[in-house]
């Protein structure tokens, strides 16, 4: 449930931000169930450290109703494990604010289902390098990836594919002002190539060896 909430609360808002609405709201209505009933200017009002808390908190009521109706009283979502992944894609999709994204994450970090999450990072990170199109939106990449990397991955390989490529875009390629100096992928980035030119010897070897925990923060696991 964690993934699922947490997510559609991190639409457009900080990581910070998000923790503090999800503890809030969890603080002030103690579980699920207290969640589902709380008057929605309360919820609101827990939540109101997100972008758009107005529209967020009938969502999650409406979300943990259809989860409780679907369990038969409980508020989870472990019935998705058995479930064949087209059939779970579907049932989360059909959420209100539930988009391929947030399936996928669920999917992919709860269940280990063959699924491949796309975010804002993942899509710049693989449009930069070249491997997905200049027109290649975010939702389309979601396919458009998985099929190019299913036949050689798991979905434990798939996981560390969208975490690793997730912190290499939060932690060196920006959106503004990429760290391109520190890159390790610069050696067959089309971004570098068509901003600095090829990578020179000089280049390469300047990039760190290993990851840099005291610039970048430490690498989840």
């Amino acid at each position: 449930m964690r993934e699922l909430i947490s997510t559609l609360l991190s639409h457009r808002t900080t990581h910070a931000d998000e923790e503090l609405a999800y503890d809030r709201m969890l603080e002030a209505f103690g579980d699920w169930e207290g969640v589902l009933h709380a008057p929605l200017d309360d919820l609101i009002h827990a939540i109101r450290t997100t972008r758009w808390p107005a529209t967020q908190a009938p969502r999650i009521q409406e979300i943990l109703q259809r989860i409780k109706t679907e369990t038969g009283g409980s508020f989870s979502l472990d019935f998705l494990a058995d479930w064949p992944t087209e059939r779970s894609m579907e049932w989360l999709t059909d959420m209100p604010g539930i988009g391929l994204k947030t399936a996928s994450l669920v999917l992919l970090f709860n269940f280990r289902k063959p699924v491949l999450p796309i975010d804002a990072h993942v899509h710049r990170v693989m449009q930069r390098l070249g491997v997905i199109g200049p027109k290649v939106s975010v939702e389309k990449a979601h396919q458009v990836l998985l099929d190019m990397l299913k036949p050689e991955l798991d979905p434990e390989g798939l996981f560390n594919f969208h975490k690793h490529n997730y912190w290499h875009g939060q932690q060196i390629c920006f959106f503004q002002r990429p760290n391109c100096p520190r890159c390790p992928l610069k050696g067959f980035c089309n971004y570098y190539l068509e901003h600095f030119g090829e990578a020179t010897p000089e280049a390469l070897a300047a990039t760190p060896q290993h990851w840099d925990a005291a610039a970048w923060g430490k690498l989840p696991h």
